[in-house]
């Protein structure tokens, strides 16, 4: 496990998220408050509808909150303008996604520079390759995203999201479409980042294995926080899954009655 640094990379405090009014309205997020430590790997699990992605989302900047602040290091971002949001997404914080979400036209090497060429930002280049040969994509460099493998476009996201140096990056189910042996290279690279690099990681998961990788995992059901787990393994993980399915299950069945 990494040890952080002490500092908090993000953190939400009492965070409400609602969709809809009137009877279609949905509670997303329940008053949320947690704190995610610089330099650490946490990842976020909860049964579909718990509110973990509309959470990672809100602390990331992509959707607004309806009560409460969202900070990423010394930043409010609770109230900023479209150009401060712009700006807090180009500098503070990088973004892994399921769909990895690359450019076709574009090689893999401006893929990666891609944020960087955006904010009129030169390149590391040190840094980069670096970045480059952690995650073994030196000799993929000219290729664009339909000659590399699934596996490879997620390491070139993962790739771009590390280049920039960002305060955090925030990982929606990175792994989802890749298969065990390419998620694992993924989670290795993350994994790496962290004990490496001293990044901070928050992922989104619904797989226990994929967890495992992380130093702390945070559970959430109903749009609450409702637990948490330091060291986890893929058994105690999905235990605890196990033990929120039986719960929910219970209430349900109560409710009914």
């Amino acid at each position: 496990m990494t040890t952080a640094t002490g500092k908090t990379a993000a953190r939400a405090t009492d965070v409400w998220k609602v969709y809809g009014t009137g009877e279609a309205q949905v509670i997303a997020l329940h008053g949320v408050t947690a704190e995610f430590a610089a330099g650490q790997f946490t990842a976020i699990m909860g049964p579909s509808g718990s509110g973990k992605s509309t959470l990672m989302h809100c602390l990331a900047g992509l959707d607004f909150t309806n009560r409460g602040e969202i900070h990423v290091g010394d930043t409010n971002v609770t109230g900023l303008s479209d150009r401060g949001l712009t700006k807090l997404r180009r500098d503070k914080v990088g973004f892994i996604f399921q769909q990895f979400n690359l450019l076709p036209t574009l090689t893999a090497e401006e893929n990666i520079l891609l944020p960087l060429s955006i904010g009129k930002r030169k390149p590391d280049r040190a840094w980069f390759d670096q970045v480059i040969d952690t995650v073994g994509l030196r000799d993929r460099l000219h290729h664009k995203p339909t000659e590399l493998s699934g596996g490879q476009q997620q390491r070139v996201a993962c790739a771009r999201a590390l280049v920039q140096r960002p305060e955090v990056i925030f990982a929606d189910e990175p792994t989802g479409n890749l298969d065990s042996r390419a998620g694992s290279e993924v989670l290795k690279f993350l994994r790496r980042s962290v004990d490496e690099f001293q990044q901070t990681i928050v992922m989104v998961t619904h797989d226990p294995v994929a967890a495992s990788y992380a130093d702390r995992v945070l559970f959430l059901a109903d749009g609450q926080v409702v637990d948490e787990m330091f060291d986890p393994t893929a058994d105690r993980v999905l235990d605890e899954l196990k033990r929120f399915d039986e719960v929910v299950g219970s209430a349900k069945n109560e409710g009914i009655q």
